[in-house]
């Protein structure tokens, strides 16, 4: 055996070790060798055909930590809800107790015509939005059988999906055009409350704006009588003065101890100066963060896409411009048609009943089936 090279020998030795590793592993207990075994046959799925690749691993790897985050996401929906419930409620309360009478008693009539009349009405419109956005079902495939066509079958729900229909592992089902699952609305965004989603997100926007804005010099001077204050409370109280302090003159006769006035303001003046201040930067906060989102929406509807088909169709564009073909979104109809499909403008009052004034139509079509055109053309001539 010396004179045998290790390649001949390697062989033998892995034959003589395998009843070993089997007798041993035939020696561990059940539960052992069940874990092992679906232990090897999760590994061994992982490159079982040349369809797995890494975003499959990827998936497969991370599903504990997706499905914990899905969790987490239904468990907090109704702290977000309660959340923007509250902070729009104190905006609210402080432009009620603070701003208005101030208006009142400064502005001219015409202004406070303006201020009270906009005002309402961008509250009538975010209250009425945020509330269709949240309890409008997005949509929901039929349980029951029908003729609707389908493009592919759902490997979660095990039924057949319609074209722009995905399913959210939040709500454990299938969406009709799904946008994205929303967490401040505690619901999902989808065919049937994608537009009150949209105008609860831009009347909310403008809102902001609107007291960023017009709160701006109130802002400013709010800010800096808290500045006087915090100067003025820095001032010591006097002390004790002795019978010496007397002789000298240092207080009046008969009196044995000097105090510093009262504060030029009092506690109401200082609430009201931070409410102010606290009005004004989530305002503005907000109306730069939600102004970024609604945007960026607005783009997406302008080309006739939503949140997941924008990664949908990027990736079929380098797919396409790889094969020298160039890649086409079927329903997107052209800009001023695709917001007369998701706005519901048929006529040209809608633009005002339907869209500056609450509105509670259903969008066109029924999700399930959708129109395509080769060319762009006038999809609703208004």
């Amino acid at each position: 055996m010396r004179c045998c090279p290790s390649s001949v020998l390697q062989p033998l030795r892995c034959v003589r070790l395998r009843p070993c590793i089997r007798k041993a592993r035939s020696r561990l207990p059940l539960r052992i060798r069940e874990l092992f075994t679906y232990i090897s046959v999760l590994v061994h799925s992982l490159y079982f055909n040349s369809l797995t690749d890494s975003d499959v691993v990827f998936d497969s790897v991370f599903e504990p930590v997706f499905l914990t985050v899905d969790y987490i996401t239904r468990w907090f929906g109704t702290v977000f809800v309660c959340l923007v419930v509250f902070l729009t409620s104190s905006i609210l309360a402080i432009a009620y107790a603070v701003l208005l009478p101030l208006i009142l008693n400064t502005y001219s009539p015409a202004w406070i015509v303006w201020h009270v009349f906009y005002g309402h009405w961008n509250l009538i419109m975010i209250a009425f939005h945020y509330y269709k956005a949240a309890k409008t079902s997005p949509g929901y495939l039929p349980l029951e059988r029908n003729s609707s066509p389908f493009v592919s079958v759902c490997k979660k729900c095990i039924m057949p999906k319609p074209a722009r229909t995905h399913h959210c592992g939040i709500c454990n089902t299938c969406i009709l055009k799904m946008d994205h699952h929303c967490p401040w609305l505690n619901n999902c965004v989808g065919h049937f409350n994608h537009r009150y989603f949209f105008s609860f997100c831009l009347f909310m926007t403008l809102g902001c704006v609107y007291c960023s804005i017009s709160g701006r010099n109130l802002f400013l001077d709010a800010y800096n009588a808290l500045e006087r204050f915090k100067h003025l409370d820095v001032e010591k109280p006097g002390v004790p003065v002795t019978g010496m302090g007397v002789l000298l003159g240092l207080v009046p006769t008969g009196q044995t101890s000097y105090q510093t006035p009262a504060p030029p303001y009092t506690f109401r003046d200082k609430m009201t100066h931070k409410s102010i201040i606290y009005m004004w930067v989530l305002t503005s906060t907000v109306g730069v963060a939600l102004g970024a989102l609604t945007f960026w929406h607005a783009v997406l509807i302008s080309r006739g896409e939503t949140s997941i088909e924008r990664h949908i169709n990027k990736k079929e564009t380098k797919r396409m411009a790889n094969r020298g073909r160039v890649f086409r979104n079927p329903y997107n109809y052209g800009r001023l048609n695709n917001w007369k499909v998701f706005l519901g403008v048929e006529k040209r009052s809608h633009w005002v009943t339907r869209v500056l004034l609450p509105s509670g139509h259903t969008p066109y079509g029924d999700g399930r089936t959708w129109e395509v055109f080769p060319t762009k053309k006038d999809f609703i001539s208004v």
